[in-house]
């Protein structure tokens, strides 16, 4: 990836692999690796360096003064995207699905993005599932005071943020016979599926239930590399009623996980993916020898330097 990266520590490329021993698969002749993304860089972990990069180089380039973007409310994106504005000096604006007086106190996520400068906007949902129609983005964005402003889609997830994640596939080449990752939005699965080699596959957990990701996923290639890759598919089981929800359940599983293998699970993406894959070995879905790499796309927030509750 050639792009010119946020002021601060350098990303630390290609990120490492870490081989896990758990019963859970050794037993099935499986052998479980995490693909350590989420040490890519301490202010934006996992895909999000790799999905914001070359939108930030364009945004540069271009001259923009202000990143605008969209999320829920424990949107990694979102705290991504502040955090680059924050290295690079830029104005960011986060507009929020959902209201605001429901939002408060702002969670961790939400309180991070306002320490690192980002401006929150809440919408109500039906306008929130709208905000790619021409004229309600229009209207966004005018509202906001910021008609120069770069304009990134909700998770990142446009065909700079998928080219940017084939290198994802690429470092993978060679190291595994499936790849996996939670889904939000689909792009980093869109982009590490185009990088895989012909002989590996790659697997997506959802974390929004719906069944709508499929032909997201698809459009994204088609625009990215003018086809859809054949060697992907999403397991859509495992969202635990939807985006944020963590039940006892999974809130247990991976409180286990931290024990066993003292590695810190975030809850809204990768403790589904995890619990996911330890569900499908069990199941017996994956053939004895084969190398399974959970691809860890986020950390847990980190304290933020002055905490805030509200927007400016």
């Amino acid at each position: 990836m050639s792009t010119t990266p946020p002021t601060g520590p350098r990303p630390r490329l290609p990120s490492p692999l870490q081989e896990v021993e758990d019963d859970r698969f050794a037993r099935h002749g499986v052998s479980l690796t995490l693909k350590r993304d989420d040490l890519i860089h301490p202010d934006l972990p996992g895909n999000k360096y790799r999905k914001l990069a070359l939108n930030l180089d364009a945004a540069v380039t271009a001259g923009h003064s202000t990143l605008l973007t969209f999320g829920g409310a424990y949107s990694n994106h979102l705290r991504a995207t502040a955090a680059a504005g924050r290295l690079l000096g830029m104005d960011t604006i986060g507009v929020v699905r959902g209201d605001e007086l429901a939002t408060r106190p702002l969670n961790p996520s939400l309180t991070r993005c306002v320490a690192d400068g980002m401006r929150l906007r809440f919408i109500d949902r039906s306008t929130y599932r709208r905000k790619t129609e021409p004229e309600v983005l229009a209207a966004l964005v005018h509202d906001t005071g910021a008609d120069d402003a770069y304009v990134i889609p909700e998770g990142g997830s446009n065909s700079l943020a998928v080219q940017g994640c084939t290198a994802l596939g690429e470092e993978l080449r060679g190291r595994t016979h499936t790849a996996a990752v939670a889904c939000g939005t689909g792009g980093t699965l869109a982009g590490m599926a185009a990088g895989l080699a012909p002989d590996q596959r790659a697997l997506g957990i959802p974390v929004l239930k719906g069944g709508f990701l499929g032909p997201e996923i698809q459009a994204l290639q088609q625009r990215t590399f003018g086809a859809p890759t054949d060697n992907w598919h999403l397991d859509e089981r495992f969202h635990f009623g939807g985006y944020a929800r963590t039940p006892p359940q999974l809130t247990a599983f991976a409180d286990d996980f931290e024990d066993r293998h003292g590695l810190p699970v975030e809850r809204v993406y990768v403790a589904k993916l995890l619990y996911a894959l330890t569900a499908l070995s069990e199941e017996g879905c994956f053939p004895p020898g084969t190398q399974v790499t959970a691809v860890i796309t986020a950390a847990e927030p980190a304290a933020p330097a002055a905490q805030s509750s509200t927007s400016r």
